[in-house]
């Protein structure tokens, strides 16, 4: 998926998911490698909701493959904070 859609598709119905995805699509996106990308090309196809909670860690990803693109979105915006 190109960056436009990238960006596109990162922004939700939601603000909060909104500034976790859409910095993380500009300032990271580019150095993942291509199962990252397909990952995270993947999570953006899923309800927000969910998405949301598996972002703040308030549920547990019932899908394994999941679990390390949403470890490096939740590590990027964390040291985009410091």
């Amino acid at each position: 998926m190109n960056r436009n859609r990238l960006l596109w598709a990162s922004r939700r119905g939601m603000l909060e998911l909104d500034l976790l995805l859409t910095p993380f699509v500009k300032l990271h996106y580019e150095s993942l490698c291509e199962e990252d990308k397909i990952a995270f090309e993947v999570l953006l196809e899923q309800d927000d909701q969910l998405l949301f909670q598996w972002l703040i860690s308030r549920q547990i990803l019932p899908d394994k493959s999941f679990c390390r693109i949403v470890e490096i979105i939740r590590a990027a915006h964390f040291k985009s904070d410091l």
